[in-house]
């Protein structure tokens, strides 16, 4: 799980981190931090609700153990440092370095595995030239630099011509188009039976998406929370799905995501959708 944890979850977390910068230093507060908290929430009610209609999920120890707890941690963390209408850049820096922190363990516990549970990389990956590596990440790091412009411009337009806020657009269609890259990989890696980095995706992108988007755009350019919706409905919501993760690995059956769980998050997902834009 750790390949999906760390160098997985960076990736797909991209996106985000490139959309928050962008609408930060444009004065756009809101998209900045309804994108994270709407990716968060698609993370789990869409992308896992999807990939577990898929192909169930078996869930390992490490979950609850570890992982589980650092993201609701994070979560909750989050909720109180906005409490005060503001991200400031000293709370961005605490949020970053709790990042490393969890990086530095995440890293020593996956020592501690044995060889037979070591993770294997594909021999074609391996044979791939350092020039094809670094053609590919800057044609990718262009595409993400300039696509986050043109989202965040379009958000902005999209807003003013449906009389809407920001922050709604944010955590709906901004969150979910950010969060295309979760849902490509877990899908795959579920395709592919590779289910621990189809889990450790999405718990390591919503742990990135507080330490590392937020940590390092508010470093940039404090944030301030402009919308009230984002705390007084969307934030809990994100609390909420992320709580909802425990029970669900035990209920019914323990440690398996069936099809019936990834049904009843999606639906969840749905309300919440449908919620937001009846307010």
């Amino acid at each position: 799980m750790v390949i999906g944890l760390t160098v997985v979850s960076f990736a797909t977390s991209a996106p985000e981190l490139l959309v928050s910068i962008q609408a930060a230093l444009d004065g756009l507060s809101d998209i900045s931090l309804g994108n994270v908290i709407g990716s968060n929430i698609a993370n789990i009610g869409l992308v896992l609700g999807i990939t577990a209609i898929i192909s169930p999920l078996a869930i390992d120890r490490d979950f609850y153990r570890f992982n589980w707890p650092v993201m609701l941690l994070l979560s909750a963390g989050l909720y109180i440092l906005l409490m005060d209408g503001v991200l400031t850049r000293i709370e961005g820096g605490v949020l970053f370095v709790s990042l490393l922190v969890y990086l530095f363990l995440l890293i020593k516990r996956a020592r501690n595995f044995s060889g037979t549970d070591a993770e294997e990389v594909d021999d074609s990956l391996q044979k791939t030239s350092n020039f094809k590596i670094i053609t590919w990440l800057l044609i990718g790091g262009g595409a993400l630099y300039f696509g986050s412009e043109l989202l965040v411009t379009g958000a902005e337009i999209i807003a003013l011509k449906m009389g809407i806020s920001e922050g709604v657009i944010a955590v709906t269609l901004i969150a979910v188009g950010t969060s295309v890259p979760e849902l490509a990989a877990s899908v795959i890696a579920a395709l592919k039976q590779e289910k621990a980095i189809s889990l450790g995706n999405l718990i390591g992108s919503n742990i990135f998406n507080i330490a590392s988007v937020l940590g390092i755009t508010s470093l940039i350019q404090p944030i301030l929370v402009k919308d009230e919706i984002l705390m007084s409905a969307n934030i809990y919501w994100m609390l909420g799905f992320a709580i909802v993760l425990l029970p669900l690995a035990f209920i019914p059956k323990k440690m398996i995501l069936g099809r019936y769980k990834g049904l009843l998050i999606f639906a969840a997902y749905c309300v919440f959708i449908a919620m937001v834009f009846i307010k």
